[in-house]
């Protein structure tokens, strides 16, 4: 089983320099990609001239995450893909028992390692922790973290089990599968395409899930801050046109209501804050979301059984997996 690591960089010198030693030096058996956004810094002099055997995929203008992906990936022939940030700190035998998962089970599609914080590293990562699903709002979490507050790592995630989403930090999928699918949605840019493909992939029968056994690294937030407020609208925005894509309508109907009431307490909080940039960002998510409404109901080719989505009310087989070993 061959695999692809593919790291997409834009502007990353500095962050190639920190982590791209480690990840060549623990890939030996994989083949190396970078896909370059674009960048206008010395990222590829550095690459070309250091590590020579990587493969460089250029593009002539920043396509943005999803975009960025596709197009590079149309190029990578490797069964099964590793799609890693530029600022992922990976450890020895990464990438084993993700393999292994892999050859034995035919039903998994993609797969997410241990996530854990690049400057307290006996801590999850806010971006992927544990594994990561949907609570009953479509608001999504992770296990290994309680809102912006992380978990010390316990071991009390060990194993491997079913997760709703995988973390786009470390995202491991078979390529057959993303080109099956045409990828990532392209209309979103940056952020939640993970849950979106994640969620096309559950809807057509396949698994998500989580690999305790693979440890690596994340630094986060080198390409928005967490509380950035273009961080939060494509958040909103995109999490709104993923549930129009992927929800039954019934389902659909109660997110909608309840994600509107949830942020709009966001626009209190924020103007009580005087945070105005947070609050135009959440008014701006719902403009762009209902201008384009048609076109992603259009997308809808199937919906998701609620009863395998929704991970904390309505799918106590979470509660089964959590410490169970395979």
């Amino acid at each position: 089983m061959k695999l692809a690591v593919v790291i997409l960089n834009y502007n990353g010198i500095e962050l190639l320099k920190e982590f791209i030693p480690k990840i060549v030096k623990y890939s030996t058996n994989s083949k190396l990609y970078l896909i370059d956004n674009c960048s206008s810094d010395k990222s590829i002099n550095y690459v070309e001239k250091n590590f020579s055997h990587i493969t460089i995929i250029k593009h002539a203008k920043n396509l943005g995450y999803a975009k960025a992906y596709n197009e590079g990936i149309k190029k990578i022939k490797e069964e099964i893909l590793c799609l890693i940030n530029s600022d992922v700190l990976v450890t020895k035998n990464w990438t084993a028992p993700i393999l292994n998962l892999f050859k034995k089970n035919d039903f998994i599609s993609v797969i997410q390692p241990k996530i854990k914080d690049y400057y307290k590293k006996n801590y999850f990562e806010y971006a992927g922790a544990a594994g990561g699903f949907l609570d009953i709002n479509g608001i999504p979490f992770c296990n290994g973290r309680l809102g912006y507050s992380c978990e010390k790592d316990l071991g009390q995630y060990n194993g491997n089990y079913e997760i709703t989403w995988a973390s786009g930090a470390c995202f491991f999928i078979r390529n057959k599968l993303f080109k099956d699918l045409n990828g990532f949605d392209e209309s979103f840019f940056m952020h939640f395409e993970e849950i979106d493909i994640c969620l096309r992939l559950k809807r057509n029968g396949y698994k998500i899930w989580y690999s305790g056994d693979a440890e690596v690294f994340h630094l986060g937030g080198s390409t928005l801050n967490y509380d950035n407020p273009k961080k939060l609208f494509f958040n909103i925005r995109n999490s709104l046109i993923c549930y129009t894509k992927n929800l039954p309508i019934l389902i659909l109907l109660f997110v909608f209501f309840s994600r509107l009431f949830i942020d709009f307490g966001l626009i209190i909080f924020f103007f009580f804050k005087l945070e105005t940039q947070q609050v135009k960002a959440i008014i701006k998510a719902y403009f762009s979301f209902m201008r384009n409404f048609n076109i992603n109901f259009k997308k809808r080719d199937g919906t998701v059984n609620p009863l395998k989505l929704f991970s904390v009310i309505l799918n106590m087989n979470l509660f089964k997996n959590l410490h169970k070993k395979y």
